[in-house]
């Protein structure tokens, strides 16, 4: 009895260690990477099948979430002897099977140009049935710092107290920065003091000494990146000197504006005064006398008809009238109506020793056409 119970248990164990030792995944190595952003990375996942393993063979990656009340993201996926590689939208175009034909064993993925929401837990399962098994991986893709940007905060003056401050806007935590002096003696301030987290430098009470060229590196796990600061301390400000410097060219400013208005007002005032003049000395020149004109015209007019008529017989009586040729003057064309000496009566006959007794000067008028012109 004892020898049949002792085949039975060898038995009941042979059978054990066949289900266990089915599916296996034999992978071994790290469950945790760190790559830096662009950078590509092989999740590595190989399996061995057993002979009883003889269902079709499923392989499923996905990124499994970090809330427990969203579901799990597919990557990628092999079913019915056919890789889908572009089954996660994000991640198109990016992994691939590391195999041409994961049926040898190799389920392992590749992803390139890595990003930073990339990062997260993949799981690996492979099933063939009655086999099952499955593999976790955490990736975490760091981003590498940016450029840093170097800069002096407050006055660089003797005496103030000085922040270079140090600033990287990417890069994955935690970031280190360290500064260095490449200049004069290649060492800090004594008065500086350092924070290598928040990448500043605080130069207490600065002199001429700490002026030169600094250097920040800003790394972390994944990469570094500097920055070139050259800093120079100058010595105080004349600040009584700034201050009367500005009240001059403040007085200056207001004696031009006063001298180009009191400019501005002085011509106005004078353009005023000419016009003014010109108006009185219009309103004081008397009108042209028309009368003048027209008896000078009359009698010069009357001495050239005159003339025109001429003969030898009357040349004696010219040469008694001298003032025949005197022109009239303007009184007594002015003079009143009264004063002047009364035609005859019509009708009345009067000799020619009469007409020279009452002062009469004989005038010899010219034949006239009908158009007016002499004869």
């Amino acid at each position: 009895m004892g020898l049949p119970a002792a085949r039975v248990c060898c038995a009941l164990l042979s059978l054990c260690a066949g289900l266990v030792s089915g599916l296996e995944i034999t992978s071994t190595g790290p469950t945790s990477i760190e790559k830096a952003s662009g950078q590509s990375v092989k999740l590595d996942c190989q399996f061995a099948l057993a002979p009883e393993d003889s269902g079709p063979l499923d392989i499923e990656w996905s990124l499994l979430s970090s809330d427990n009340q969203k579901e799990d993201k597919v990557v990628i996926l092999y079913s019915g002897d056919r890789a889908y590689e572009d089954y996660y939208a994000p991640m198109q175009g990016r992994v691939h099977f590391n195999s041409a034909d994961p049926k040898n064993g190799d389920a392992s993925i590749n992803l390139t140009g890595l990003k930073s929401s990339d990062s997260g837990t993949y799981q690996c399962k492979v099933k063939k049935a009655p086999g099952i098994r499955s593999r976790k991986m955490l990736l975490i893709v760091m981003v590498k710092p940016s450029k840093p940007r170097c800069y002096a905060e407050g006055p660089t003056q003797e005496g103030k107290d000085i922040m270079l401050k140090c600033v990287s806007s990417e890069g994955t935590n935690p970031l280190q920065y360290s500064w260095e002096k490449t200049s004069d003696s290649k060492l800090l301030p004594a008065s500086a003091m350092l924070d290598p987290v928040g990448g500043t430098v605080n130069v207490r009470n600065a002199s001429a000494s700490a002026s030169g060229t600094y250097r920040c590196t800003a790394s972390n796990r994944v990469g570094t990146e500097e920055c070139i600061l050259y800093l120079n301390v100058t010595p105080p400000q004349n600040t009584a000197g700034i201050v009367a410097g500005t009240i001059i060219a403040v007085l200056l400013i207001l004696i031009i504006i006063a001298i180009i208005l009191f400019c501005c007002c002085r011509a106005r005032h004078r353009k005023k005064y000419e016009k003014e003049i010109c108006n009185e000395i219009r309103e004081d020149v008397p009108p042209p006398k028309s009368r003048v004109s027209t008896a000078r015209s009359f009698t010069v007019g009357s001495q050239r008809s005159s003339l025109g008529s001429m003969s030898p017989s009357n040349l004696h009586e010219y040469a008694l009238k001298p003032q025949y040729d005197k022109i009239p003057s303007s009184e007594e064309f002015d003079r009143p109506p009264s004063h002047a000496p009364l035609p005859p009566p019509s009708g009345a006959k009067m000799a020619g020793p009469n007409l020279s007794r009452m002062g009469a000067i004989p005038v010899m008028i010219p034949a006239q056409n009908r158009d007016g012109s002499i004869v």
